[in-house]
């Protein structure tokens, strides 16, 4: 065999033994890369980490890293979501169980007064005490309906003004007990929008009672062409986070807002989604504005 016939052999078979080797190691480390994704502790801050530093297995390290980072904030995001969950919930119970108590005490104290004018007060407590419960638990329903995927609106013509008006109307004695009477300013042509007339009761009516909770002067309501803004002065803007506003059991200051359920705001965000209506709020001063804006 001639000398260079014999150096192209060897250098061929240099080259098949060196492609073997990589082909081994190759195989080697996407067996410790798969033995590293089966074996990991989902709740350990673990990475994957490569011995090959070729740039495909360089980026499939990274790709890989990238997946379990991704799966790390989606797992701490829903760990916080349930221990929210749970904290409102607890606060929920609470706030359910504080008129009940009331109203059992009461009861009691009705089954020992003779005198019919202790008596109708006393009645007259409890009466209102089971209403606060009712209104708890109705929010509650209407949010839990609000997350069913299976819940649809039902779209038919809607005039604006008209359920405004009706929604802050129902609301009368509560408006009356605390002497307040809200400035109201309807823009002068009428706004007619296709939408669900029962859902936006339910959103004007809970930011009107949020007004009358937690507001520290009668609400100010004003339609001005598409938008519909509900502003209240507050006694403690600095207790209000506004990006919060809207989350599910946020109450700012607990002690602030002992007669809610913290649900009211968060059913006005999913209805608002709903309907596609737009939805914002801001401080300005001491004064809180919340604003729809309706579609066109």
């Amino acid at each position: 065999m001639e000398p260079a016939v014999c150096l192209l052999v060897g250098a061929l078979a240099l080259v098949a033994i060196a492609l073997a080797v990589q082909l081994a190691r190759s195989e080697r480390e996407l067996r410790s890369i798969a033995r590293f994704l089966a074996e990991r502790d989902p709740d350990s801050n673990a990475r994957v980490t490569v011995g090959m530093r070729t740039r495909g297995f360089v980026l499939l390290g990274q790709a890989v890293n990238r997946l379990i980072d991704r799966h790390q904030g989606e797992r701490i995001a829903a760990e916080e979501s349930k221990r929210a969950l749970r904290r409102g919930l607890t606060c929920l119970s609470h706030d359910i169980r504080t008129p009940l108590a009331g109203a059992q005490g009461y009861v009691q104290l009705l089954a020992d007064e003779k005198d019919e004018r202790e008596r109708a007060r006393y009645q007259d407590v409890v009466a209102r005490r089971l209403d606060d419960v009712e209104a708890l638990l109705d929010q509650l329903y209407d949010y839990a309906r609000t997350q069913d995927p299976d819940h649809r609106v039902e779209w038919e013509p809607v005039e604006v003004d008209e359920v405004l008006t009706e929604s802050l109307a129902s609301l009368y004695p509560q408006f009356k007990e605390r002497a307040w009477e809200p400035d109201i300013e309807l823009g002068e042509e009428a706004l007619s929008v296709v939408s669900n007339a029962d859902a936006l009761k339910r959103i004007f009516r809970n930011l009107a009672v949020n007004a009358l909770r937690h507001g520290s002067a009668p609400p100010r309501i004003a339609r001005t062409g598409r938008e519909v803004s509900f502003s209240n002065r507050v006694a403690d803007p600095g207790a209000i986070d506004v990006d919060r506003l809207f989350e599910r059991f946020y109450q700012g200051d607990r002690a602030r807002s002992a007669d809610g359920s913290g649900l009211g705001l968060a059913i006005v965000a999913e209805l608002a989604r709903a309907l596609r209506i737009g939805l914002r709020a801001r401080l300005d001063g001491d004064t809180l504005v919340v604003t729809l804006d309706f579609p066109a």
